[in-house]
């Protein structure tokens, strides 16, 4: 099976396709002036277009993991991501608090869907 990968860096793929399955890299937002719910909403936005832009939608997310800086923000980012969540295409999902790569990161999110 053909493996494709897009949007390298030398690095990592931000998107990987596989056997009808995308692979979002983790997506964040990375604006210190903005808050939980603010970088909640951006790295959303950003999910739904790339998975958009490569044969999905957030109908067909499989699977989310959510590394949030602090767990002390879970109520904060779960009230945008349960706005964003329509009922009957909730994916499989895991929330933990992480590291992040920069300071001003409060949210990540990998994210797995089928293609449509």
């Amino acid at each position: 099976m053909e493996i494709k990968r897009y949007e390298g860096t030398g690095r990592m793929s931000r998107v990987v396709v596989h056997n009808g399955t995308i692979y979002l890299c983790g997506q964040t937002c990375g604006d210190a002036d903005k808050g939980i719910k603010e970088q909640t909403k951006v790295v959303l936005e950003k999910v739904e277009e790339l998975l958009n832009k490569y044969g999905s939608d957030k109908h067909h997310v499989l699977s989310t993991t959510i590394y949030l800086k602090d767990m002390s923000m879970f109520q904060d980012m779960n009230e945008v991501w349960d706005a964003w969540v329509e009922n009957g295409f909730e994916p499989a999902r895991a929330c933990v608090e992480a590291k992040m790569a920069r300071e001003e990161i409060l949210v990540e999110m990998s994210v797995i869907a089928a293609v449509k």
